[in-house]
């Protein structure tokens, strides 16, 4: 049993997290939790001062549980890669973009491996769990942390475990979602398996880090793909005159062979609309063309223009127009119940309609206010002598929050549902439009 090992089992592993955001900090608080020191390394000030006063800023964690984490010692915060020389264990969560161009941008992954270059010593354990494309570890980490002198395997071991985190989700959390890694060796492997286990419910060990990276691009391709072909579903039905939301329910009743996926006004969140082209991007160096991913990103991507057709369509029933209209936007986040704005459609839909001309407001109890287009908006306040002020309700992210039987009362408001979020409303007054 290697030295690492030992300590690993005995709790007295020394573990640093790179990127203290929705997977490094519950990430961190687990092992905290369970007994190991742990330290949150960022760059972001913001951060750093919020954790040491123990406020969470992820919904997934308690602010309680960082107070109580910080006062105890186990867990401290800081912008000093320097103590990365102290730590026995290095998981990198650090941000993974996508640039204009749709090609992957891996520069925060190199930042920090660069900074675990200057202070890498023997014996310690790196871990990338940022999404990335197949051989990022293997063509990108690996070499440069080698440049130090120490041989992976040899020296210190290296894997990859992809990260699974799904904000807001009731269910499955950091603990009990099965954890994937794949080593650069099979002691790489083994020792990361191993520490993992300490934390983590489940975990599942792959042949290498080129397998463990397609595990999480394949996860959120599969995903993309089919709310890519029920967003065209979604468009077609529009033109059939038969409701898409109708047809999903009935067919999810099919006890085998069917997994129900949802419309919406597009695609939101780091993973499912950047993930799946990390993969389309890595195909081209082999002549290869992932055309599902490419199509259905395109229908992905186009659903923010639906939504505006079916803005312009609502508003010319009422004899309107976008241009001078008063929209109310509600719900802006990328998903219900979050606070999390990443990729959100809700920003591309207000560009759209302030290109338009549109007058835009928006309501969200998680957002209390946004820069889009570096112009700030503040959340405005809701009730239903507000709603009738407003030419047009588009519904963008429906939060259980939003008691809409007491808001949408009168029968001239006019609502875009593009969430089937007034499905189950039987008392509501309104024009609806759906998609």
């Amino acid at each position: 049993m290697t030295n690492l090992s030992k300590k690993i089992k005995n709790k007295t592993a020394k573990v640093g997290i790179i990127g203290l955001g929705y997977v490094g900090l519950p990430l961190a608080v687990e092992f905290a939790k369970a007994g190991f020191y742990v330290t949150g390394i960022d760059i972001s000030n913001d951060v750093i001062s919020k954790i040491s006063k123990g406020i969470s800023y992820i919904i997934d964690v308690q602010s309680s549980d960082v107070a109580r984490l910080v006062k105890s010692g186990l867990l401290r915060v800081t912008n000093d890669f320097s103590v990365i020389s102290e730590l026995d264990t290095i998981n990198i969560c650090v941000p993974t973009p996508l640039r204009k161009s749709k090609d992957p941008d891996v520069s925060f992954i190199i930042t920090a491996v660069t900074e675990i270059q200057k202070y890498i010593r023997k014996g310690q354990l790196v871990i990338l769990e940022s999404t990335t494309y197949p051989g990022t570890t293997e063509e990108v980490v690996r070499p440069l942390l080698e440049e130090s002198g120490l041989k992976v395997g040899e020296d210190f071991y290296l894997a990859f475990s992809p990260e699974r985190v799904d904000p807001g989700n009731k269910k499955y959390n950091t603990k009990n979602t099965p954890k994937v890694v794949g080593g650069t060796t099979p002691k790489c492997c083994e020792i990361s398996k191993l520490f993992y286990s300490q934390v983590i419910d489940t975990v599942i060990s792959v042949s290498s880090t080129q397998t463990a990276e397609l595990v999480k691009l394949l996860e959120n391709t599969f995903r993309a793909v089919n709310i890519g072909l029920v967003n065209e579903m979604a468009i077609m039905c529009d033109k059939l005159g038969i409701d898409i939301w109708e047809v999903i329910d009935a067919a999810a009743t099919k006890p085998f062979g069917f997994m129900p996926f949802y419309p919406g006004p597009g695609l939101g969140g780091h993973c499912i609309p950047i993930d799946p082209l990390y993969l389309s991007w890595k195909a081209k160096f082999y002549n290869f063309t992932t055309r599902f991913i490419e199509l259905a990103d395109e229908v992905n991507s186009l659903m923010p223009d639906y939504v505006i057709s079916k803005i312009s369509q609502a508003l010319n029933d009422a004899k309107k127009c976008i241009n001078g209209s008063k929209i109310l936007v509600m719900g802006i986040t990328y998903k219900a119940n979050i606070s999390d704005m990443r990729e959100s459609p809700a920003i591309t839909i207000i560009e759209k309609l302030e290109k338009q001309k549109a007058v835009i407001s928006y309501n969200d109890p998680f957002v209390p206010e946004v820069v889009i287009d570096n112009k700030l908006y503040h959340s405005v306040s809701l009730d239903k002598n507000i709603i009738k002020k407003f030419d047009l309700v588009v519904i963008t992210a429906g939060h259980s929050v939003y008691n809409w039987s007491k808001i949408l009362t009168d029968e001239q408001i006019i609502v875009v549902d593009t969430r089937n979020a007034l499905k189950n409303e039987k008392k509501i007054k309104c024009k609806l439009y759906k998609i």
